[in-house]
C-alpha cells in the first residue's frame, strides 16, 4: 500500500502499523511523535494502529541544540 510519510510517498505492506512506518525513518522511539491524518497517535498505540492506503503520516523528532 502507498502512504505518505513527511511529504514523501512510501510503499509499505498491507496492514502495516504506525510502528513500521516510524522504523522506515528512524530506529529511535525516544523523542518521536507521530500523527496520522492529523491525529496524534500515542507511542503505546504505534504497534496496534494499522495504516490504510493513502494515509498521511507525520513523524517528528525532537532535536537538541543551541
Amino acid at each position: 500500500m502507498k502512504i505518505t510519510i513527511n511529504g514523501g510517498a512510501v510503499e509499505l505492506p498491507g496492514g502495516a502499523t504506525v510502528g513500521k512506518a516510524v522504523r522506515t525513518l528512524t530506529p529511535m522511539t525516544s523523542g518521536v511523535a507521530v500523527a496520522v491524518n492529523g491525529e496524534v497517535v500515542s507511542r503505546s498505540a504505534w504497534e496496534s494502529t494499522r495504516l490504510s492506503e493513502s494515509d498521511l503520516v507525520e513523524v517528528l523528532t525532537a532535536v537538541q541544540g543551541g
